[in-house]
């Protein structure tokens, strides 16, 4: 195989090429075509049609509204268990943020269904338990607040991450300094660790923020029945309504969210800028404060929060899965898998869906796999001053709202391909294309931190024998990564065959997804079925947490994420 010619560098020529071109197709081309589609719409007058109409105002606002109350949640919530499980003498911290992970881990969409399941007069688990409010009264998740606490409930995961991630790179001598010169513990926390961790905090605020700018599922479920629009509802809403003049007012709808994204970005940079946080000294093993009397009282508060944000919710699905009907109360008379053998045996669009999402999950999983292995491979032993702007572009799809990359790749596919004639819109391909750019970043952090740690001498040596490329990796690079490779196919198969918000705008008949199916079941009044099929796709999802959890101990640091 031909390498450079440059005998400093281990590359292939192709190897630039290659990862150039991938960049391009799968980040470049949709975000270029996308932003050409704005301006010229915008050039055109459609911006100052669209900008008079009083819907958009009215979805911006709730957009914002949402977004904000959603992060207050999300900050609220995880930084109360950052804190505490990492800065205090917690019992059961492994479990306790394993538990508090899966809330974000589950799709949207079931979120929303199971904690529609737990409240309202049609309850099953309540009517099962004689605490069901009235027939006739309203369920107050349908609604702004409602919105904002899922938002809160589903972001808080992030939020912990980003605190915990701060903490535990915190310096232990300088807390034992101010514990020395007699500091209570009340004082190192206030004047010390959480002047430290605003960086965390800000960081996690603006990621909840983005992400609830871009969440489809939970405005879609508990939204659209209120008509309550947010800005990626009100595209779907578009899409439905399809017109001449849809894919200049989507395009236009994208740019609107792609803006408050980044205004929230921006934000979190001016609160950090002119802030000096470097910190002298050993870090990687902060402080633990020890509660004395009051850890009882901490722990039995941060399991009820577990019972509540998720064992609750997950036990309502389950019911309103078992029974015969919505709104019908669960007991031994009337409970019933008829829902399972539904959706399992009968009907032929949920088989569709799982076949689709298993198939489109472990292509994107294994076919990105084999992208970002030589990707990481390029960015970390590679020598080129490109690097840096190729790593940036890998992320910008992952960061992106899914539905503002879903009205990207129609853009680009919505014509037959050039030379070959062949239009792939409204196939199973251009949901493919979308989530290997979607999941590009996802697949390629677990590899790149194992290429970061593995010592390049090994290679050298090999290389210096005369090995090739493909030798090298085939017999030293890849055994060495293949522990994080294996954990970037299970996370990318995992958010993959979840996904709800880049497929669907994707998905036509017969190329349904299971997240697809889950929200158009529940559109079409069958709770039951669209909860039985949550429950499933909620099993599935502690399964695949379960082996990365097994796996942790002989994967990167910082691969599985709720692992310190």
């Amino acid at each position: 195989m031909a390498r450079s010619g440059n005998r400093g560098n281990s590359q292939p020529r192709w190897l630039f090429p290659f990862v150039v071109t991938v960049i391009f197709l799968l980040s470049v081309l949709p975000l270029g075509r996308l932003a050409a589609t704005g301006i010229a719409s915008a050039l055109q007058g459609h911006a100052r049609q669209m900008l008079s109409d009083p819907s958009l105002w009215q979805s911006v606002y709730d957009t914002l509204t949402t977004s904000f109350f959603g992060m207050i949640a999300a900050v609220v919530l995880g930084g109360s268990f950052a804190l505490l499980l990492t800065l205090f003498d917690i019992r059961g911290k492994t479990a306790l943020g394993f538990l508090f992970m899966l809330p974000t881990m589950i799709p949207p969409q079931v979120t929303a269904l199971s904690w529609i399941g737990m409240t309202g007069p049609s309850s099953a688990l309540l009517k099962a338990v004689g605490l069901a409010p009235p027939m006739g009264t309203p369920n107050p998740l349908y609604s702004i607040s409602g919105i904002a606490l899922l938002y809160g409930v589903q972001n808080a995961p992030l939020v912990f991450l980003s605190l915990r991630a701060g903490l535990l790179a915190l310096p232990r001598d300088g807390v034992e300094a101010a514990r020395l010169a007699g500091a209570s513990s009340w004082q190192v926390l206030k004047d010390i660790i959480l002047p430290l961790s605003l960086p965390g905090f800000a960081a996690g605020a603006a990621i909840a923020f983005v992400s609830c700018v871009g969440n489809f599922g939970i405005p879609a479920i508990l939204g659209i029945p209120a008509s309550i629009y947010t800005l990626p509802t009100l595209i779907y809403a578009k899409f439905a309504t399809f017109g001449p003049g849809t894919f200049a007012d989507v395009s236009l709808l994208s740019a609107i969210i792609g803006i408050l994204s980044m205004i929230g970005l921006t934000i979190e940079e001016r609160v950090l800028r002119g802030r000096d946080y470097r910190v002298i000294g050993l870090s990687g093993q902060v402080a633990v404060f020890r509660l004395g009397i009051w850890r009882i009282l901490a722990e039995l508060l941060l399991w009820l929060t577990i019972f509540t944000i998720l064992v609750m919710p997950l036990t309502a699905l389950v019911a309103s899965s078992l029974a015969p009907a919505y709104g019908v109360p669960l007991s031994p008379a009337t409970v019933t898998i008829k829902a399972y053998e539904e959706i399992l045996f009968r009907q032929s669009i949920t088989r569709t869906a799982f076949t689709n999402s298993i198939t489109l999950s472990l292509a994107t999983a294994f076919g990105l796999l084999v992208v970002t292995v030589l990707t990481g491979y390029f960015l970390v032993r590679g020598k080129s001053r490109f690097a840096p702007l190729i790593a940036a572009l890998a992320e910008i799809p992952y960061a992106l709202p899914g539905i503002v990359l879903a009205v990207a790749f129609i853009l680009v596919f919505a014509a037959p391909l050039p030379i070959v004639g062949i239009s792939i819109y409204g196939t199973i391909w251009i949901i493919l294309i979308a989530y290997f750019s979607s999941f590009l970043a996802v697949s390629l952090k677990p590899v790149v931190s194992a290429f970061r740690q593995l010592d390049p001498s090994l290679e050298e040596a090999a290389r210096l024998s005369g090995a090739k490329f493909g030798r090298r990796m085939a017999d030293i690079i890849v055994p060495l990564v293949a522990p994080a490779a294996g954990a970037s196919v299970i996370l990318v198969f995992l958010i993959a065959c979840n996904e709800l918000t880049v497929s669907a705008l994707l998905w036509s008949a017969g190329t349904q997804t299971l997240g697809v199916a889950i929200y158009n079941l529940d559109d079409s009044g069958s709770f039951n079925l669209a909860s039985a099929l949550s429950v499933l796709v909620v099993i599935m999802v502690i399964v695949m947490m379960l082996v990365l959890e097994l796996l942790a101990n002989r994967l990167p640091k910082g691969v599985v994420p709720w692992r310190s």
